[in-house]
């Protein structure tokens, strides 16, 4: 039987991706100023990523330029190689989750359209295709859902916990 969620202990800003999931926040590991500049890159000279734990398929959120990326490989202590291959700036924030989460419900701060994968189409498709048409500001959807598409047109998301 399905409920609605109507009490929340964490929130965190959704950075949508078609190929990465929201992450699940109990799993940060890290988080530092990192240059992004060369595509499929992170290094950072002030961590240690193979100490830190840090593992191929772990989440970076740049959360400057706003870009999820999953961790393709810990190439040393101070490089981790990304995907997709896109450049962020020579100075950006970022934060490390070590998992995806199973679920989460999402509040949309501004309008638009929002584009999803639902927890139980999880893993069905790279690309979330279940699309909800024109969510007002300040809306709160007390569906679950693992990953908001790049397509989506909605803004200031936070996936609540």
């Amino acid at each position: 039987m399905a409920y609605q969620r109507l009490q929340v202990s964490e929130g965190l800003a959704v950075i949508p991706s078609n190929t990465v999931p929201i992450p699940d926040p109990a799993s940060e590991a890290l988080s530092g100023i990192a240059d992004f500049s060369v595509a499929s890159t992170l290094t950072d000279s002030l961590t240690t990523f193979l100490s830190d734990g840090i593992q191929m398929n772990a989440i970076v959120y740049n959360t400057t330029a706003q870009i999820a990326y999953f961790v393709t490989a810990v190439t040393d202590d101070l490089n981790l190689a990304l995907s997709p291959a896109t450049t962020g700036g020579a100075a950006d924030s970022y934060i490390i989750f070590n998992a995806p989460t199973n679920a989460a419900t999402l509040y949309v701060g501004t309008t638009g359209d929002l584009v999803v994968e639902m927890a139980s189409q999880r893993n069905s498709s790279d690309t979330p295709t279940l699309t909800f048409k024109n969510i007002p500001n300040s809306a709160f959807l007390p569906v679950l859902v693992t990953k908001v598409g790049a397509s989506t047109t909605a803004t200031d998301i936070i996936a609540l916990f």
